[in-house]
């Protein structure tokens, strides 16, 4: 290890080592090449690298740094894709799993056959199982099961299995992003046309809203009271503003207004929202009230930011005609819709209200709308979905025939708790919501230092493992059992199942449970679609190389290893 304790003292020699490998990485990943870049995945070689010329870091404090990093990563995600996970997951999640569950039985197979075919030793082959998948849960899996079922060959089992890991491990990240290149050069992708068809199929599936003015002809709503129409006829669509027959300008409904004959009421909604609106109320007027001359009436964007808003309905904060005040619009998660009376509102939600300017003013107090406090991030909160996370990836789940029970780990602990946290948005008395610039923060710096450490902790073992000889033929083995299944996957999905590339591009990752692959797909597009598809994926596939590690010891293990 370089002496460097001559510059700094303490950990501030640490602090340094670490920079000093993201700076250089981030760097590196930055040069273009024909408009392609590493991105962070670049601090894992110039980590390699540095680890050659002597830079080090202390054993323990690598390897907090490492697991904080990729807690912080995998936590930063699911917070991100959690409020619209569920929804994906019902479109296509059967689909994307079975996609990744043929991503991990081939790459298992293979290493079946080069453990019995090439008289490989079963930790080597395991490790390179677990490196070639990125996946360091299935080695720690794995070591621990060698330990169980043959005590006095686990260190010598786990040493093998690690260098084995470590040589397979730079290609088992390369050999993703080397996979979305070659499909993308091999089915002639252009990101910009993938990411316009993504659109439109968001738009399919999240109908945008639009506003319609519509003549009130229908005998059997007059004299009906707006708010005891919206009850009887709950469409969906949100009944804005109206004017009496006669009057000069509109206004919003209140408690007292009631549908009579030729009134205008402009509603806002889907269209197939609209449609029914307008067999209940009557014909589509050609006057737009939004345009019309309005009598004290406002429409206002504001944000829940009140922690004690979030968790209750529309209609508790007095967001509702009976008040004055009508929410046409609500955003959440970037899906644009118009809520109900009883739609229940999450932290960080923005609103369009309209109503007269005093009753806008109460709404406002009462709803929080401030930016300031929305780019607050919650500390506590966020700590105490940290700690979940570490619970829930440290029980153990009993699964036949596996020894000790499953673990889903620093990895997947907290991606489900994050998952789960960001979808209920307030639990436990808290708010559980992170800004979109404090998730950037977190994601990018989280998958920096894992990043980093894997690089330092590899370098060493794989430079002395290559200069061997033998690793470069455990690397040629780790690189088939990357890049064949990958790209048989790949093939298949985009072809028979006609994903998008962005969502290929979250399969691929999320099936060899790879964040810095998932990093480089989300900056080389733009988008964060790969994040969401990565995420639904995700936990079947961590627990499925998991098993597959622990099965393979336990059933390969000759008798009497032990």
């Amino acid at each position: 290890m370089l002496d460097i304790s001559r510059f700094f003292a303490g950990p501030a020699a640490s602090i340094a080592v670490l920079s000093l490998t993201v700076v250089l990485g981030l760097g590196f990943g930055h040069l273009s090449w024909r408009g392609l870049r590493l991105g962070a995945a670049g601090v894992l070689f110039s980590g390699m690298i540095l680890a050659r010329l002597g830079f080090g870091l202390d054993p323990d404090i690598l390897m907090f740094a490492r697991d904080f990093g990729l807690v912080l990563f995998v936590f930063a995600v699911g917070m991100q894709v959690g409020p619209g996970f569920a929804d994906s997951l019902r479109r296509r999640g059967l689909f994307l799993n079975l996609a990744a569950v043929l991503t991990i039985l081939p790459g298992t197979a293979m290493v079946v056959a080069f453990y019995l075919a090439l008289d490989l030793p079963l930790p080597v082959a395991v490790g390179l199982l677990s490196g070639a998948a990125t996946n360091t849960p299935s080695l720690a899996a794995a070591a621990q099961t060698f330990a169980e079922l043959a005590p006095a060959r686990a260190a010598e089992a786990a040493s093998s299995a690690g260098a084995a890991y470590a040589v397979a491990y730079p290609f088992g990240t390369l050999g993703i992003i080397l996979i979305m290149l070659l499909v993308r050069v091999l089915f002639r992708i252009r990101p910009e046309e993938e990411q316009e068809t993504l659109r439109k199929l968001d738009e399919m599936l999240h109908p945008p809203l639009r506003g319609q003015t519509f003549e009130v002809r229908n005998p059997n709503v007059f004299s009906l009271l707006v708010t005891d129409f919206c009850k009887l006829h709950p469409t969906g669509a949100a009944l804005s503003r109206v004017r009496e027959t006669g009057a000069d300008a509109c206004r919003a409904p209140g408690p007292d207004t009631r549908l009579e004959k030729n009134m205008l009421v402009h509603a806002v909604g889907t269209e197939r929202q609209l449609e029914e609106l307008c067999l209940l109320l009557g014909p589509r007027s050609r006057e737009n009230l939004r345009d019309a001359p309005a009598a004290q009436l406002e429409a206002r964007r504001m944000s829940v930011s009140a922690e004690n808003a979030a968790g209750k309905s529309v209609q508790a904060l007095g967001l509702t005609p009976e008040y004055g005040v009508t929410v046409s619009r609500m955003v959440r998660a970037g899906v644009e819709f118009s809520p109900g009376p009883g739609v229940r509102l999450h932290y960080g939600d923005m609103l369009t209200c309209v109503g007269a300017g005093k009753d806008l003013d109460r709404a406002a107090t009462r709803i929080g709308n401030s930016a300031k406090a929305l780019e607050h991030p919650h500390i506590v909160s966020l700590f105490a979905g940290l700690l979940l996370g570490a619970v829930l990836g440290s029980i153990p789940l009993p699964v036949p025939g596996v020894p000790g029970g499953l673990k889903l780990g620093l990895a997947g602990g907290p991606l489900l708790a994050a998952l789960f946290l960001s979808r209920v948005n307030h639990f436990a008395g808290m708010v559980w919501y992170l800004p979109v610039g404090a998730n950037l923060i977190l994601r990018e710096t989280g998958v920096a230092l894992f990043l980093a450490c894997v690089g330092l902790d590899a370098g060493v073992q794989f430079f002395s493992v290559i200069a061997d000889g033998e690793g470069a033929y455990w690397m040629g083995l780790g690189a088939c059992i990357t890049f064949f299944p990958l790209l048989t996957t790949a093939v298949l999905v985009r072809i028979l199942l006609k994903y998008d590339y962005a969502s290929l591009c979250g399969l691929l990752a999320g099936s060899m449970t790879n964040t810095p692959a998932l990093s480089y797909a989300v900056q080389a597009l733009g988008v964060d679609a790969p994040s969401s598809v990565y995420a639904g994926v995700y936990p079947l596939a961590v627990i499925l190389r998991i098993l597959a590690a622990q099965i393979l010891v336990a059933v390969l293990l000759p008798p009497g290893a032990g």
